[in-house]
């Protein structure tokens, strides 16, 4: 049995610039970290050639090409395996499907490829997890989304991601000290607005918009260059300000991006001492993300009581094989097999 741990992302800046219709006219940039909230991948091996896949249904087929879960499919296609596997996930929040607005999806995937190659006795560097995983959502199957997902998660930590005209993508660690690191942290407040979206509504929009909004994504993208170095600076004075100009931007993106009963929320905060906030992912619902000084904390929640509040902190791993049984499919695991051309 092989166990992958993958953790989801709260997005800060530049969110948008990681399509393709952008960063193939200029260099897009993300400012994003993960947080202690998971998705959980088991991959066992049966004693029958059938494959099963236990997420909200439980399917049980005989191919591979029969998997109705499409990212499992495409997963297990590209991983090589094509019988006898159980696959289920558990996940520490909303099922990838309920569109929560911190990357699920690209956390199943990404963990779901770590998994089923641990399971083939072999250690997948973050690189192929996040290029594999792209290629699976983006290319097989059309999800009108961009890269930035797929690198956050596999990746792990706070990270400055730069997407390239090329294909390329440069993940460069975040370096803050302890106290600037907890203080960011504790003055981050996330709330589900209890509204359930689906991120190919809004993002196929996007897509279509983004030759028409280049000024306001380069815009977005400046701001991920400028929240980036306030952190490096050790100063957080700047950070909801530069999260509300975000916003503001954001929301030209998309008439799906917000709604009134959104923008009604953001409001409330904003008057309970908020200096900024955006809607993780896509937009039109999922969490609400602001940072707010402690002296507002509790004048925040009581404006907000409506909504079920998450609290999470940072996480500076990326997707993990955390427990390892002692039938792995091949050459077994402890023999440390690479790929991606580390060694083989």
């Amino acid at each position: 049995m092989i166990i992958s741990k993958t953790p989801v992302r709260t997005s800060f800046a530049g969110g948008g610039s990681d399509l393709k219709a952008y960063y193939d006219n200029m260099p897009g940039a993300v400012l994003s970290t993960t947080i202690d909230k998971y998705i959980y991948i088991t991959v066992n091996r049966r004693f029958s050639d059938m494959l099963r896949v236990a997420y909200s249904q439980v399917e049980e087929v005989e191919k591979v090409e029969d998997i109705q879960h499409r990212l499992v499919r495409e997963s297990m296609k590209l991983s090589g395996l094509k019988k006898g596997i159980d696959i289920s996930y558990v996940s520490d929040l909303l099922p990838a499907h309920e569109g929560s607005g911190l990357g699920s999806s690209s956390s199943l995937t990404v963990g779901t490829l770590n998994a089923l190659y641990a399971h083939k006795g072999l250690t997948a560097s973050a690189e192929l997890l996040a290029s594999q995983a792209s290629d699976i959502e983006i290319n097989k199957l059309g999800a009108p989304i961009g890269k930035q997902d797929q690198y956050a998660v596999a990746y792990g930590g706070l990270n400055f991601i730069e997407f390239y005209g090329d294909e390329t993508v440069s993940v460069k660690k975040v370096i803050i000290p302890k106290k600037i690191r907890e203080k960011l942290e504790d003055n981050l407040l996330a709330f589900h607005t209890g509204i359930y979206t689906r991120s190919d509504l809004v993002l196929t929009e996007q897509r279509k918009t983004t030759k028409d909004k280049l000024g306001t994504l380069e815009k977005m993208v400046n701001l991920a260059h400028e929240l980036k170095d306030s952190l490096e600076r050790k100063d957080l004075s700047e950070f909801g300000n530069i999260l509300h100009k975000n916003w503001v931007l954001k929301k030209e993106m998309s008439d799906k991006m917000t709604n009134p009963e959104i923008e009604n929320y953001y409001k409330k905060a904003m008057n309970a001492g908020a200096l900024g906030g955006k809607i993780l992912g896509s937009g039109g619902g999922g969490f609400l993300l602001f940072y707010c000084e402690e002296e507002n904390h509790e004048k925040l929640k009581e404006a907000l009581k409506d909504l079920r509040q998450l609290p999470f902190k940072f996480e500076t791993s990326g997707s993990r094989i955390i427990y390892v049984g002692n039938d792995t499919y091949e050459k077994g695991y402890d023999k440390y097999n690479y790929i991606n051309g580390v060694k083989k």
